[in-house]
């Protein structure tokens, strides 16, 4: 949630900032109209208790003078201000609800470090790491490979489900759960995270509180009996741990590590690419979210980034990153990089990561603040995560890249102790 205090002081950056985001700038205008009501509505509420106040007191003063007949008159005009401090109370509880609705609807204003653009075509490449595999044939997908080894079956998993739902096997489903693990202690052990496991469903409140909702909700799993999400990322929960706290400064920066099942109803994504693992509505993944000093938000982004990027590096596995311009960035989203690994069957780059700045957005909307000395005034955190990284997205990568002619697939060092071979096929 943007602060109320730049539509009133900036509107033109806010306007700026929105049509950046491909979001329409006549919204701010809209705020800042509702705030107008509110402030003139709220002088009235305060105007109304003040002569009630004044008024009982003059009533107490007019009954110790014996003028009885003043004071029942007084009385009388005490009880009609508090009449009219009812209605007036109703109208700016709904016009605050009104404000407040639609700033939650707004989204994040794009960092002035991050590329403005269009499109995703306007993205960035700030760089890339190793090199493409080369093969002495045709590499094949990893739908081609992963069925003929039985480690994938999608026939299956459309037909308990539907489509876009996989059944993982043997090998293939061991390959997983090794990756999950490897993933964890890395972050745990060598950079420092705070393993945690939450639920996988939220509440309404929870959701609203990264941004997910009320935007997004066509694209959420909701169980209607309970009014309960599953969760889309990891982000939603692990984020929310600190909702309504205040921390104290020496407490961050907070940083956990989590592996969830993330489900996503993708309502937008027609027409993408989706064979094999590519595009599912349930998949795993290793996020890392880190809770900051707001003046350490920049320098956070760049440690959070090469956290995601050392898993992949693990693996040998080539990959670009990519700054997302104001247009592809999230709803929430103020800075962005995306790691987008090399998968040599499909010859394509894959997204596997995206390294996000909300600034105090999220924490605004979930109340996670601190203090930076005890009595201080409580400021809002700043909050980032990362997807460190995604699965079945990195196992495409794996699998297509360590493929061999025969068709079966080596398996990466760091694995090899853990799966207890050296191959799948």
């Amino acid at each position: 949630m943007l602060d109320i205090r730049l539509f009133r002081e900036n509107i033109e950056l806010v306007k700026k900032g929105l049509v950046a985001k491909k979001a329409d700038p006549a919204i701010a205008d809209k705020v800042i109209e509702l705030d107008a009501r509110r402030r003139e509505i709220t002088f009235r509420a305060e105007t109304l208790k003040k002569e009630r106040n004044d008024s009982s007191k003059e009533v107490g003063q007019l009954m110790k003078s014996g003028a009885k007949d003043d004071a029942e008159r007084i009385k009388a005009r005490v009880r009609d201000i508090g009449d009219e401090i009812t209605k007036v109370d109703a109208a700016l509880a709904e016009i605050e609800s009104l404000q407040n609705d639609l700033l939650l609807r707004i989204p994040n204003l794009p960092h002035e470090s991050a590329p403005v653009g269009t499109s995703e075509d306007d993205n960035v490449v700030k760089g890339e790491w190793g090199t493409k595999p080369t093969f002495s044939f045709v590499p094949k997908p990893h739908w081609d490979l992963a069925e003929k080894l039985g480690i994938l079956d999608l026939e299956r998993g459309a037909r308990l489900t539907g489509s876009g739902f996989i059944v993982l096997k043997g090998l293939g489903a061991k390959l997983q759960r090794s990756l999950i693990s490897f993933m964890l202690d890395h972050h745990v052990d060598h950079n420092g995270y705070t393993e945690t496991r939450p639920p996988y469903l939220v509440n309404r409140q929870t959701m609203t509180g990264t941004g997910q909702l009320p935007k997004m909700e066509e694209d959420m799993y909701r169980i209607e009996a309970d009014n309960l999400y599953l969760i889309p990322t990891a982000e939603v929960p692990v984020t929310n741990l600190h909702a309504g706290e205040i921390l104290s400064a020496a407490e961050l920066p907070i940083t956990y590590a989590t592996y969830t099942p993330c489900f996503r109803r993708e309502a937008g994504a027609a027409g993408k690419e989706s064979r094999g693992m590519t595009r599912v509505h349930q998949f795993d993944k290793v996020e890392l979210v880190r809770t900051v000093l707001p003046e350490t938000s920049l320098s956070e982004i760049e440690i959070l980034r090469g956290h995601a990027e050392s898993i992949l590096q693990a693996f040998g596995l080539h990959y670009r990153i990519l700054e997302l311009c104001s247009a592809d960035m999230s709803f929430a989203a103020s800075k962005c990089y995306d790691l987008e690994v090399w998968a040599p069957g499909m010859d394509r780059y894959l997204e596997v990561s995206s390294c996000s700045c909300f600034g105090d957005f999220q924490a605004r909307r979930a109340n996670i603040r601190f203090r930076r000395e005890a009595g201080a005034k409580p400021e809002f955190c700043h909050t980032l995560n990362a997807s460190g990284v995604a699965l079945p997205r990195l196992m495409i990568a794996i699998i297509e890249a360590f493929q061999q002619e025969d068709g079966s697939i080596r398996i990466p060092e760091p694995l090899r102790g853990v799966m207890g071979c050296d191959r799948i096929g």
